[in-house]
């Protein structure tokens, strides 16, 4: 739906990211009908979960050329996309300089949104972790988040000591007064539109890269353990990727590979066989590296990718309704992972 030029999200909106984009972003976006039209001198939780959501997506569709013009399709074609989640990396160790260790940098920021635990994913071939978050009031309606962690202490004492030299450096981009409106937010549910215009830009910030440089040494030494790693390193807490929950998403895969956009070979099906998911293969981006003597080289590695889910709904009504299957697949999730495989350096 159109927001109302009156509701608070359009106005949070518009003073984050301008008029225009922030036009384009809801005629692309589908937004839940009470979400939209909610007006008046205070922002409930939720509509401060969805703009952040949004601007999420919006980082996204900037960094990743295909997604980019994957919108622009829509948008031409009076199509919207139904943003079911967005995938966070995270490393679960100490040391993280100021950062807290694992999926804690990013769950400080959603409980307070209303996000609670929804499913627990055991990625053993990855030597990783993932955890599902869904909004209480809007589970369906606004974006889950997937947030992975990833086991230094499973690999290797070289991996470990290479990887500490990396994130020892993170800063915490968690302000004081960030964290006290989330305190405010966490007890009342609610916040002023000028305090929710100040603390979105902190916590999309949230979800960047943390720490200073890679020297290659170090990032080969990651690779050759794990890609997943490696990733971390190059691009930290950012959206590895944005979903767009699609009714049929094999027609989809066929329309887009028909298109030349870069989609994967096959479509993962769970073993419920409720949920279908394929995606486009990660943008490549340049990064900096230390060289040995010092120097910085730029090399080319993967960066974001967009995803797109068919949901079923799950067999047994709740409260006389139909639901959808919210949940993930440790399989897919594992299949998908590989959108990010860097096979040179």
């Amino acid at each position: 739906m159109q927001l109302k030029t009156d509701s608070t999200l359009q106005e949070l909106l518009d003073v984050l990211i301008g008029p225009e984009k922030a036009k384009q972003l809801s005629n692309v976006l589908v937004v839940d009908e009470e979400l939209g039209i909610e007006s008046g001198a205070k922002v409930s939780r939720a509509v401060i979960a969805q703009a952040l959501n949004m601007l999420l997506f919006a980082d996204l569709i900037e960094r990743v050329p295909a997604a980019r013009k994957y919108v622009q399709h829509c948008l031409a074609h009076n199509r919207t996309v139904m943003h079911d989640h967005g995938a966070v990396r995270t490393i679960a160790m100490e040391g993280m300089g100021a950062l807290p260790a694992g999926q804690a940098s990013i769950t400080r920021i959603l409980q307070p949104l209303g996000y609670s635990l929804k499913g627990l994913y055991p990625l053993e071939r990855l030597k990783m972790t993932g955890r599902s978050y869904a909004q209480v009031e809007y589970p369906e309606a606004i974006a889950q988040f997937f947030i992975s962690e990833l086991h230094p202490e499973r690999f290797s004492s070289e991996f470990q000591e290479a990887l500490g030299r990396i994130v020892s450096s993170s800063v915490d981009p968690l302000t004081h007064k960030a964290k006290a409106l989330l305190d405010e937010l966490e007890s009342s549910h609610s916040l002023s539109v000028d305090q929710a215009a100040a603390l979105l830009p902190v916590l999309v910030s949230c979800f960047g890269r943390q720490h200073g440089n890679i020297s290659l040494a170090d990032y080969a030494v990651l690779l050759n353990e794990s890609a997943e790693a490696a990733w971390i390193s190059t691009e930290g807490n950012v959206f590895n990727h944005v979903t767009d929950r699609v009714e049929d998403v094999d027609a989809l895969a066929d329309e887009q590979k028909a298109l030349g956009q870069p989609m994967k070979a096959t479509v993962e099906k769970s073993q419920s066989g409720r949920v279908r998911q394929t995606a486009f293969h990660a943008a490549q981006v340049s990064r900096p590296f230390l060289a040995e003597d010092g120097s910085v080289v730029e090399k080319e590695v993967p960066g974001s990718f967009l995803e797109f889910i068919t949901r079923l709904s799950l067999p047994d009504e709740i409260d006389g309704k139909k639901v959808l299957d919210l949940g993930f697949d440790s399989s897919n999730a594992q299949a998908i992972f590989k959108m990010t495989a860097n096979t040179k350096i």
